[in-house]
This record gives C-alpha cells, structure tokens and sequence, in this order.
C-alpha cells in the first residue's frame, strides 16, 4: 500500500515553532498493515470525544496535536516531493517532529518467511525507489516514539490475518515489538482491540494519553493483554441487558428474541469488551444489544478459538443446564413474591377509622 493519500490535521504554526510556541505532539498513523482500515473509518464516529475535538483542543488542558492520518491527509505527492504525506514519517525516525505518538492500524505480517517480494508497505524508500514495509516502519520509528499505540484486533492480536492457516505469519503489534517492549518515555505498547474499534474507545485512549503527555494524568492502567482497564475490564455479559435473563435460565432460540443468546453462539460471559455498556455511536447499538451474538472480537485469541461462530460455545452446554434449573426454581420463587408485593398496602380504604399504624404524640 503507497500512503500518498490524503489530510494532516494540525493546528496553525504546528511546523517551523519557535522555542516559545507550544510544540505539538505529532500523531503518524500507519495504516499499511493487512487491514480493511475499518478502524480509520470506525474513528470518525467518534462522540467522546470526537475527532475534531481532539485536534482542535476542544478539552480543556490538552496539549497542541498534529494529526498526520492517511484516511483525510490532504497531503499527497512522490517521495521527496514539496507536498508528500509521507515525510512526516521521515521526519519522525529523523527526530525532528520530536514527541510523536506511533499508531498502527492492521496486522504486522513476517517479511522473513519469502525469498523475495513483500507482504505490504508504506511509501518508498527515496534511496532505493523500492517501498517501505510496515515492519521496517515500526522499527524505525517505534524507539523514537513516545507511545505505540495499536488501533484494532489486527494490530493488537494479529486478527483475521493472523488465523491459522494464512501464509503471510501475520502477528498483532506486541508479538513483533515484544510484549514487555515499552518506548523511551517508559509507555507500554497500548492495546485497543477490536473489529472494528469501538469508536469513543480509541478517542478516549487517544485522549488520556495526551494528557499523560501533558503530566495531567498517570501512567495508563493496562491488563496483562496491554488493553485500558477501564475499558475492558468487565465482561460484555456483565453490561449486557439481556444478562437478567441467563440468570433465570431463559435463553433465546431465535434471533428475534430478548432472551440471553448463549445457545445461539454469543461469547459474552467471557469476553473482555464494554460495547453493551457503552453501545456503539453516541450510546446507541453494540452487537448484542441489537439483538446480534458477541463473537469475541476483542480477544487475543480471535477467531481461531471462538469458531465457529453462531454455536453454542462449549462451556454454554454446562452452564446454561445449571442456570436452567436454578433459573427455574428462581422464577417460581420470585412468582410468589411478585403476587404479594405486587399490590397496595391494606391500609389504604375509606373508612372513619386510621388503620396505618400512625400514632399521635399527644
């Protein structure tokens, strides 16, 4: 893939600063992993906070950002050239847009598997004429960057190109870098999982980040997957709203129904994602919550380990029996405290006697 495509985003003067300006945080995202670039289009979905607010220093406190993005990058041209996407990119492994923040959209694939070509590229080399892999990218830049970011479950995880059987040797970020690689401002590589991302889950990373840069905000907390932990410390079953329902054994047979969807292939009870809470744009929608299956695209191990999709996952045989039988005598018992709590209380009537306990203090 040649990134000559178009918008840098930044604010005016982000280039030839004096010392008493504000130095923007340069943001280079490489989107020349294998990748749909679906989490580029996911991002401009973005509500909080979105993307214009970000760039533009729409939140009180964060830092002056230039936002070098291949999907609205207004810059194009050849190598070299006076209007060139690409030489931001140069600028950053030759340190002068010191600090940058490395995003990497799309799956990192094995340039040492082939006797010849490459799996995939950004730009060209200006020396050689011959492109840039991906992975030299990284290896350029990721020591010189303030923060890696990985942007989806293909830079995170590897993805559906890393799944068993695929002749590229596709891996996720971690696994090229190390996973207890951290940049020269001590950051681990931060994950965000997802296919697509969750659109305000990015941005939000994005954000604390930048105030991290800034000194606002602490080292971001990350899992034992490199995933934010407020984001994804919670199963998508325990934020789920049709999780009353396994509870009292009841599942959904059929897509049309409000049931649990255990039995119909959903991976919710242990898939580490927050979409049922936080829905997908502006709170609205998320795979179950519109009466779709989680397919455990957040997880280190998708797909391979959660195929195939829409079947009952192995462990749903067991528990959802147990919830069955337990949800059975649980809706039995709640029946009988439905009818006595499901009607006024006996002291309301006419009469000409008070009948609710009330005593006079005189």
């Amino acid at each position: 893939m040649n990134a000559a495509s178009p918008t840098t985003v930044e604010e005016p003067g982000a280039t030839g600063t004096s010392d008493s300006e504000e130095k923007p945080i340069h943001i280079l995202w490489i989107n020349a992993g294998l990748s749909c670039d679906g989490d580029s289009v996911s991002l401009t979905a973005a509500m909080q906070p979105s993307i214009e607010e970000i760039a533009l220093q729409g939140l009180p406190g964060l830092p002056k950002i230039a936002v070098h993005w291949p999907l609205i990058d207004f810059e194009c041209g050849p190598v070299g050239g006076a209007d060139t996407f690409i030489e931001w990119f140069f600028k950053g492994e030759r340190g002068e847009i010191d600090p940058f923040v490395l995003v990497v959209e799309g799956s990192i694939p094995n340039e040492a598997i082939k006797q010849e070509g490459y799996w995939c590229g950004f730009g060209d080399d200006p020396e050689t004429g011959q492109p840039i892999t991906t992975s030299e990218w990284i290896d350029r830049l990721a020591p010189k960057a303030l923060a890696v970011v990985a942007i989806g479950t293909c830079a995170t995880y590897g993805g559906i190109h890393a799944m068993a059987g695929n002749p590229t040797g596709a891996m996720g970020v971690p696994d090229y870098l190390g996973w207890d690689w951290k940049s020269k401002a001590g950051i681990p590589i931060v994950c965000v999982p997802g296919c697509p991302i969750q659109p305000d889950n990015f941005a939000e990373t994005l954000t604390y980040l930048l105030y991290q840069a800034a000194g606002s905000a602490p080292m971001i907390p990350l899992d034992d997957k490199l995933r934010p932990t407020w984001l994804f410390g919670a199963t998508v079953h325990e934020g789920c709203d049709r999780a009353g329902y396994y509870e009292q054994g009841q599942f959904a047979t059929s897509y049309d129904s409000p049931k649990c969807s255990v039995k119909l292939g959903c991976w919710g009870p242990v898939v580490k994602c927050n979409v049922t809470k936080r829905g997908w744009m502006n709170g609205i929608g998320g795979c179950p919550n519109v009466g779709g299956i989680c397919i455990a695209c957040t997880m280190p191990g998708f797909p391979d380990k959660f195929m195939p999709f829409m079947d009952e996952p192995p462990g749903a045989k067991v528990s959802s029996t147990g919830s069955g039988a337990y949800g059975a005598l649980v809706r039995r018992l709640r029946t009988i405290t439905a009818r006595t709590v499901d009607k006024e209380p006996r002291w309301r009537h006419t009469g000409d006697k008070i009948t609710t306990g009330y005593r006079p203090p005189w």
